[in-house]
């Protein structure tokens, strides 16, 4: 996409959700859907159906990921645009948006899936191809993207993720899930810990293991079966070795 398509992108994007919030404010029924006021949209989204028919061929998972990467780019001017009049009120649903929050947390660019999904939840923009809420998906894929590699996600976009998809309605599970996603990570960055670095956490490596226990006691407070027993008892172990003798 060239430099002048990008520009008109973005700025259609905010135009779309524009017109949508000034309809709105004199006709009380629901904003009109974005392809019939934007035609750049209409295009946009029937390039997105050729992409999803391509997916939809794709049977390995790590292809469909691989192939997600090299068709993203052509909507991120779209996303930058809604995003922008999301800030200022405008937003209607929008189909792009919506899939584009799949695909980043696919792909793990978390601080675009974050982003997206701050203006979906926000606008009430609905996931129609899935069962899952927008809250439950986030909290549900960046937790299980850390727990299967606690390298993968850092720990300010768990805690992110975590005040992010709070004031919403999902199951226990999946929160007990996100939470010992983030016990994990305060785990490992406890046994990592080095005192010498300027960056290192306020209160040493005792602050890090309490942190974690909270983490993982309160995980398992929502789900009994989460499975944090062992490292409940790990961290009490770990926290009696470094308590200050009385």
């Amino acid at each position: 996409m060239s430099l002048v398509s990008r520009h008109l992108a973005r700025h259609a994007a905010a135009a779309l959700a524009g017109t949508a919030l000034d309809h709105a404010a004199t006709a009380r029924p629901k904003a009109p859907a974005p392809a019939s006021v934007n035609p750049e949209y209409a295009a946009l989204l029937e390039q997105l159906g050729e992409d999803l028919r391509t997916l939809s061929n794709i049977q390995s998972v790590e292809r469909k990921i691989e192939t997600k990467a090299g068709m993203i780019g052509r909507y991120r001017d779209w996303i930058d645009g809604a995003l922008r009049a999301g800030k200022d009120g405008a937003a209607v649903q929008d189909e792009i948006v919506a899939t584009m929050l799949v695909w980043s947390l696919d792909l793990h660019e978390w601080t675009a899936a974050l982003q997206i999904g701050a203006h979906v939840l926000t606008h009430g923009i609905e996931i129609a191809r899935l069962r899952r809420t927008a809250a439950c998906l986030i909290a549900e894929e960046i937790a299980d993207a850390g727990l299967k590699d606690v390298a993968a996600v850092d720990h300010g976009t768990l805690i992110a993720a975590q005040a992010l998809t709070d004031p919403h309605d999902m199951p226990d599970e999946v929160r007990a899930k996100l939470l010992k996603a983030i016990g994990r990570k305060l785990m490992a960055d406890a046994d990592a810990f080095d005192a010498e670095d300027e960056g290192a956490a306020a209160g040493g490596k005792p602050a890090l293991l309490s942190a974690a226990l909270d983490a993982l006691t309160r995980a398992r407070s929502l789900d009994a079966k989460v499975g944090v027993a062992k490292d409940i008892e790990t961290l009490g172990r770990e926290l009696k070795k470094l308590a200050p003798p009385t």
